[in-house]
């Protein structure tokens, strides 16, 4: 019954990191035509509460991305800088439609092995109980 907690766990902590990475997905995408707006990224680490727990995943921090955002020569735009340049979002709509996707995919995998983990579980009882 050990290795069937350690597996919910392990799918438990999977779902939530990429449920973070669909979150910060969407906000990236909601924010790409914002001036000045960075694109956010977030990276997982493995977490290990005490010796002999599962190895679960956890999301590291909310990290903007330092990649040149774009600009465009609007002299007559009031967001224009001193120089007439209208900074833009560093968001590659393709890139965040592409990392949603794999999140999401993630997501439905980590789902499905806590599915058939729970399943599992409830087979053992029903196997017990006769």
């Amino acid at each position: 019954m050990d290795d069937l907690l350690r597996t919910l766990a392990t799918a438990a902590s999977g779902m939530r990191a990429q449920a973070t990475r669909v979150r910060l997905g969407a906000e990236n995408i909601a924010n790409a035509d914002t001036p000045g707006y960075r694109r956010k990224t977030v990276s997982f680490e493995e977490a290990h509460a005490r010796a002999g727990d599962p190895v679960t995943v956890t999301t590291g921090p909310v990290m903007l991305d330092q990649s040149e955002t774009r600009s465009s020569f609007e002299p007559d735009n009031p967001l224009a800088d001193g120089d007439g340049y209208v900074h833009g979002s560093n968001v590659d709509l393709m890139v965040e439609i592409a990392d949603s996707r794999e999140a999401n995919r993630s997501y439905e995998a980590n789902l499905r092995v806590f599915d058939q983990a729970r399943r599992m579980a409830d087979s053992l009882l029903g196997l017990l109980r006769r």
